[in-house]
């Protein structure tokens, strides 16, 4: 099973206490799937104390990722290459196709066309 990276949706659907987030994050985890979060995306959803203790527990098997210069450059030349978009979407699908991974979210329409440039696959939920 390859790896995961995922946006702000399925985040906030953790902290929120979303069941089919959750149930489809252990499922991932049983398979061995690698999960990763994008720091900016991390901190986009934080809020710390106990609104986001949920989350704080899930974050705890997931890879927080660092954005290198060289995965920053590639998402701007993805916002280059589709015309626009948001840049901690770019970020996320470039964060994934950096590790070869699909990216789970909850806004495809916005991350489809950064993601086709990028070769990376989207799930949605």
């Amino acid at each position: 099973m390859g790896g995961v990276t995922l946006d702000a949706g399925p985040l906030i659907g953790l902290e929120r206490g979303d069941s089919g987030v959750r149930d489809w994050v252990d499922f991932m985890t049983r398979g061995r799937a690698l999960i990763g979060v994008p720091s900016p995306v991390l901190a986009e959803v934080w809020r710390g104390g106990a609104r986001s203790a949920r989350l704080a527990r899930a974050v705890k098997s997931f890879e927080v990722v660092s954005l290198d210069a060289a995965t920053a450059r590639h998402a701007g030349e993805l916002l280059a290459v589709v015309g626009g978009g948001a840049t901690i979407d770019a970020m996320v699908v470039a964060t994934a196709a950096q590790r070869g991974d699909a990216v789970l979210t909850s806004d495809p329409d916005d991350l489809a066309p950064l993601a086709h440039a990028a070769g990376v696959h989207l799930a949605a939920f």
